[in-house]
């Protein structure tokens, strides 16, 4: 095998250690001074070295036999033309991940308003249990609510007395009090 080859070969390893050490051990802060991120955190180093080594060696694999410093030089070149895209995708890949949004921790508070339905009875002055959905997840709770309650009751939680119980009241429509007699709404 071509000494050149293996060199870059060596290079692209030393990349993927790189790689390696920054998934199992993280960041070495301590190392460089001032703030890591950007073209000079471990995944932008270790896509830059691996996209150099690797494409250097894939470019030597293709060029015919040509003067030594000749096929350095295009490996080179060849090995950064792959390198400087995995580099910039790295670090647009890691400030991506770093600046993603979240959910804030759901506390009572923000129970308040949330939408459910009846599980288990709720009797007028005791505790029943309602399913909400809060921040996209399904969440059961102990429930009172000032009027019995049915299963399968829609509700809206109006107050939070303690972390795992809630005060609801129905969001049901109410029953008509004089329901028509006749299909037409008259009465004969």
């Amino acid at each position: 095998m071509d000494p050149i080859a293996v060199a870059f070969l060596a290079v692209g390893a030393v990349g993927l250690l790189v790689l390696l050490a920054a998934l199992v051990v993280g960041e070495f802060g301590d190392l460089v001074p001032g703030d890591a991120d950007g073209p000079f955190s471990l995944p932008a180093i270790a896509a830059f070295l691996g996209g150099t080594g690797f494409g250097g060696a894939a470019v030597t694999a293709l060029l015919p036999e040509l003067p030594g410093p000749v096929t350095v030089l295009l490996a080179v070149a060849g090995g950064l033309l792959v390198a400087l895209p995995l580099a910039a995708g790295a670090v647009r890949l890691s400030a991506a991940l770093r600046d993603m949004p979240t959910e804030p921790t759901l506390t009572s508070s923000r129970l308040i308003g949330a939408q459910g339905v009846v599980v288990s009875r709720v009797p007028a002055g005791g505790l029943g249990e309602v399913r909400l959905s809060v921040a996209g997840q399904q969440l059961k709770y102990h429930a009172r609510s000032a009027v019995p309650l049915a299963a399968g009751t829609p509700v809206y939680v109006v107050d939070t007395p303690t972390d795992s119980s809630v005060e609801v009241v129905s969001t049901a429509p109410d029953d008509p009090l004089d329901p028509p007699s006749s299909p037409g709404g008259t009465t004969p």
